[in-house]
């Protein structure tokens, strides 16, 4: 029913995660609304960020330069390493202010069903990272799925072998706050028992 550039934009919109066809389409109705400056914007945009983003040298996350702002900062703590598996979850845990360390991704997590093997990450590099460096903790925060918690448990695995000297911890996980225990499955609330502490 589209004419085939408005088509051909609703198609490439809803490629986008998250993004149906009926979100596309709406999308592109208010994309052809505006003025061509502001479209135009939002194009330049797209096009600056594929031209300009690249990974950091250091520690691979999304960077406009050779190396990210985290591992440019001097009063970042250097021996304090914070595994992730993709640039997008630094953002949360950079908004919590508690992590004063730098961080490393690695660019997916372990999973041999999808071809994902411990060489197409940047396991290697952290590892060679850890041992060049004066690293005295490394925080695997890879998310509590099969395939993250698999690729915690290799990191961990591998540091142990090569830097013994190295604590490697874990973050917690159990209940979020301002929920209710009936509405918790086992798995949860069994890590939020194993994770207890003293109050």
């Amino acid at each position: 029913m589209n004419a085939p550039p408005i088509q051909r934009l609703v198609t490439e919109l809803a490629r986008l995660p998250g993004i149906g066809n009926r979100t596309a389409q709406r999308l592109a109705f208010h994309i052809l609304r505006v003025d061509a400056e502001e479209a135009n914007a939002l194009a330049d945009a797209i096009r600056e960020v594929k031209e300009r983003i690249g990974l950091c040298e250091v520690c691979f996350n999304l960077a406009d330069g050779p190396r990210c702002r985290i591992c440019l900062d001097e009063r970042r703590d250097c021996g304090l390493i914070c595994v992730v598996e993709e640039p997008g979850d630094v953002v949360p845990i950079e908004r919590t202010h508690e992590f004063p360390g730098r961080y490393h991704v690695l660019g997916g997590a372990l999973s041999p069903i999808d071809g994902v093997d411990p060489d197409d990450l940047k396991i290697a590099q952290l590892y060679a990272r850890v041992l060049d460096g004066d690293t005295r903790e490394v925080v695997l925060a890879t998310n509590p799925t099969t395939t993250g918690e698999a690729t915690a448990l290799h990191i961990a695995e591998g540091l142990r072998e090569r830097a013994p000297g190295v604590t490697v911890t874990r973050l917690a996980s159990g209940l979020p706050v301002g929920s209710d225990l009936e509405y918790a499955d086992e798995v949860t609330l069994g890590r939020a028992f194993a994770g207890r502490r003293a109050v």
